[in-house]
């Protein structure tokens, strides 16, 4: 039979033509386990896929399995769309799709609703065998329109039991049916959404989600007076469709890395899941170690055998794998990390986002380790970062870091299909034979770089060591050598520094204010800061990329400025409370780096919120730092 349904005509109500609009932003929460997320995945990649801009973020609880009807255990997703290329989150949602009444409040209480806010909420509750629960949902009804909501109760179970006999298991495309009609996306890409999602499953579970989304489409059109239009970007070129652990796994591919080796951890797991998936067709391997030191060591031994590898993470497995990490510095092996970061510290909260494992990354280990970390700031970034390291890895023989987040783990945004370059691949294995009079730790005068020996080089045998050891790379208490060889290893990453570029600033380059950025804020900030510029507001802002080396020029960029501050999600001191002065507050971690390295008495604005940076806010932060 394949994956055929019958295809049945539904009735046109005529109503009024859809609004059109340049971008809208729609929330879907409910209990965990109900199917938001993939609701909110599926209609966003059927709206990246149409041609529109499109940002996601995912709503997840701390908990597992948080009680059901609780507002601190709101599951769900926020999806922006656009008719042009969207960056962030952007601020209060215009509809809101509820799956019971108390999961809202968990947005409320983050200020993710307005008034006029649509609300679409499952009416079942009203008429549940429970007095108390009957109640509640009441109280909360009216609270809503006290709000200024604009509620619409919605019998989604009823109609789902039309359907199936558990709707619990499919009111999330039936949700989908509900948004195709309300934002003009029609059935068709619905359908081939719910044939890929659910491919590996039988044609009788694939039949039956159609049917769900022909029957909420087909509920929306008759009873719905509203419909906007967000129309979609010209564009010739091909697009792709993923998250940042998505851009991340395929990345690991393209940079012809053929091992990763790694412990699941939230929010990076869903890396290994794709590569797991994939990898074999590839001749990669993914090995799921016992613990995160285990991952690490059986990465590093990898890469010491001429494969260069992968480990994927996120704190406090970063935390863990501190001492092999010093390894791979001292013995000069290659290997690539990646730290998708959470919020902390210890297990802190793990399913929230956070900018916080930056001085970590930079000054985790005991001892002289000086090491390259690149912070991706957008999903395709994401992917081509990991080709990048890979190779800054091999040439400059040391770990290459790249941090990432939560916000950017699982945000979808669609991006130009990358073109495939050879110079992506890793080269073959190197086993001809090794120079006789080249040592192990040739490492040049000038640049501090050596040639790599590989395992199974004729001639090219050495002791490996942790300890500190001369170009022969014998074991060495000498003073002098030790000095030398922690010199040496430095030079290395002076001599990448210099090959960077300044990074570019985002407007005028003097003016009253500079916002620094770094990671996944990039979109936000830009954004408000190109609407302080519309306003005549003399600010500026600059997005790092390398935060070890930093990009050249930054002292001098920030002296065309009478104000810079950076913006970041992680912890600083509130320089308004009185326990904080100028010698006791703690920066945030950029601004610490940047005041340290340019010696400019750089500001900062921060939070621990576990949120990703809205534009409101950032453009809030602007206009208190200027005064106004």
């Amino acid at each position: 039979m394949g994956n055929s349904v019958e295809v049945k005509e539904v009735p046109v109500k005529t109503k009024s033509k859809a609004i059109e609009i340049d971008e809208h932003i729609l929330e879907i929460v409910s209990d965990s386990g109900e199917g938001a997320q993939k609701c909110g995945q599926s209609f966003a990649a059927i709206s990246a896929k149409m041609g529109n801009g499109v940002w996601t973020v995912e709503i997840i609880p701390a908990e597992i399995q948080p009680p059901s009807r609780s507002r601190e255990g709101a599951s769900g997703i926020r999806i922006r769309i656009g008719s042009k290329k969207i960056t962030n989150m952007g601020n209060e949602a215009n509809l809101v799709i509820a799956l019971n009444e108390q999961v809202p409040y968990g947005r409320i209480n983050q200020n993710a609703y307005k008034q006029g806010t649509i609300m679409l909420l499952e009416s079942k509750w009203a008429t549940d065998a429970s007095d108390v629960i009957r109640s509640k949902y009441a109280d909360a009804l009216a609270d809503f329109e006290n709000r200024g909501y604009n509620v619409i109760e919605i019998p989604m179970e009823v109609e789902c039991l039309k359907v199936v006999k558990n709707a619990k298991k499919g009111k999330n495309m039936w949700v989908l049916g509900m948004l195709s009609y309300i934002y003009c996306k029609g059935v068709d890409a619905g359908e081939a959404q719910i044939k890929n999602i659910f491919r590996k499953k039988s044609d009788a579970i694939i039949n039956s989600n159609i049917e769900l989304l022909r029957a909420g489409y087909k509920w929306a059109q008759a009873n719905l007076d509203f419909q906007y239009n967000v129309p979609v970007m010209e564009t010739a070129e091909e697009m792709v469709v993923m998250n940042g652990n998505e851009a991340i796994g395929l990345g690991v591919l393209a940079s012809g890395m053929e091992v990763c080796s790694m412990y699941p951890i939230t929010p990076a797991t869903s890396a290994s899941h794709l590569l797991a998936d994939i990898f074999k067709n590839s001749g990669g391997l993914v090995h799921q170690a016992e613990d995160e030191i285990a991952a690490v060591g059986f990465a590093i031994g990898a890469s010491y055998a001429g494969k260069t590898a992968v480990t994927i993470t996120s704190g406090p497995g970063l935390a863990l794998k501190t001492e092999f990490l010093g390894l791979a510095t001292m013995a000069e092996i290659p290997l690539v990390v990646i730290d998708v970061q959470r919020g902390g510290p210890s297990t802190g909260l793990p399913t929230k986002v956070e900018q916080g494992d930056l001085l970590a990354a930079l000054y985790g280990q005991p001892g002289a380790v000086p090491k390259i970390v690149l912070a991706a700031s957008t999903i395709e970034e994401c992917f081509h970062f990991v080709i990048l390291a890979r190779k800054l890895a091999e040439s400059f023989r040391t770990p290459v870091y790249i941090l990432t987040d939560a916000n950017l783990a699982t945000g979808q945004q669609p991006f130009l299909r990358p073109k495939i370059k050879k110079d992506w691949f890793a080269p073959p294995i190197d086993q001809s034979p090794w120079k006789g009079d080249v040592r192990p730790y040739e490492w040049d005068e000038e640049t501090g770089l050596s040639r790599r020996p590989i395992p199974g080089q004729p001639g090219g045998q050495h002791t490996l060591t942790g300890l500190a050891h001369t170009r022969e790379s014998h074991v060495s208490y000498n003073p002098n050598e030790n000095q030398d060889a922690s010199e040496l290893r430095s030079r290395k990453f002076a001599s990448f520094q210099k090959t960077l570029k300044p990074p570019t600033v985002n407007g005028e380059k003097k003016g009253d204010l500079l916002i620094v950025g770094w990671g996944s804020t990039l979109g936000a900030i830009n954004e408000a800061v190109e609407i302080a510029q519309k306003e005549g507001l003399k600010v500026s802002s600059v997005h790092l990329r390398f935060m070890s080396p930093f990009e050249p020029g930054l002292k001098e960029i920030f002296q065309n400025f009478k104000q810079v501050m950076t913006i970041e999600i992680n912890y600083s001191d509130n320089k308004e409370n009185p326990q904080f002065t100028e010698t006791n507050r703690r920066y945030s971690q950029l601004s610490w780096l940047l005041r340290a390295r340019t010696l400019v008495d750089v500001d900062c604005y921060s939070n621990v919120e576990g949120q990703p940076l809205s534009p409101g806010r950032v453009l809030g932060v602007i206009k208190n730092k200027l005064g106004i």
